[in-house]
């Protein structure tokens, strides 16, 4: 999968996947309305180029709040998300090129107020998805918000199970995409008290979904 064309359906206003984007954005945009007042912190997991948050950062009163950091394995992605923070004047987003499975490159940030996990969970397996749910208790401060996205025409009940693990990790549900959208968003606030987080773990083997649920021949 070459991930940096991937982003270009982004360009498509007609696709399914922009109508996600500005989904997720709205997202953002309201769970930074309800922040409590004073500094922020977000992270964003399989960041690519950065399009589900620094343009909402960029014109929302709390983006300046909000040090941020996204982390990215493709380099060209990551470049372009750390321009996108530069033109947009966004000095607190960190923007790391690297594996964002591993625990190590959230150290020193979370817990965050704001964690994105969107575009991922559709490319891991069941059990990756449920470590990563429950990592996120230890990524997401008490009040803080998980913002999630899976496709549910590959696996049906997925995002079911989604639901039920946030639930399950101390999270409650704040926010969910109407059944018949494909391509779901999840919104929910963590109530627990954060988890350490531990360093050296991976949450997850990112797979792919061309590899989950390839297409017949």
């Amino acid at each position: 999968m070459d991930w940096k064309l991937w982003h270009d359906r982004y360009d498509d206003p007609a696709s399914a996947f922009t109508q996600r984007l500005a989904t997720v954005r709205e997202r953002v945009s309201r769970a930074l309305d309800e922040a409590p007042a004073g500094p922020l912190r977000a992270i964003s997991l399989c960041a690519g180029q950065g399009r589900d948050l620094i343009p909402v950062l960029a014109g929302h009163p709390r983006g300046r709040d909000v040090h941020a950091r996204l982390v990215e394995l493709e380099p060209d992605n990551a470049q372009h998300a750390r321009a996108a923070a530069a033109e947009a004047g966004l000095g607190r987003v960190e923007v790391v090129t690297g594996d964002a499975s591993l625990t190590d490159h959230y150290l020193g940030l979370a817990p965050a107020d704001l964690v994105l996990v969107c575009g991922v969970y559709g490319n891991l397996l069941p059990a990756d998805i449920e470590n990563t749910v429950a990592t996120c208790a230890a990524l997401c401060a008490t009040g803080g918000t998980a913002i999630w996205t899976c496709g549910r025409k590959p696996n049906p009940p997925m995002v079911s199970r989604i639901c039920a693990w946030h639930e399950q990790y101390g999270f409650e549900e704040v926010w969910l995409e109407d059944p018949e959208v494909d391509l779901c968003v999840g919104e929910y606030r963590y109530r627990g008290t954060p988890r350490p987080l531990q360093p050296g773990v991976s949450m997850f083997e990112f797979v792919g979904y061309d590899v989950l649920y390839p297409r017949p021949a």
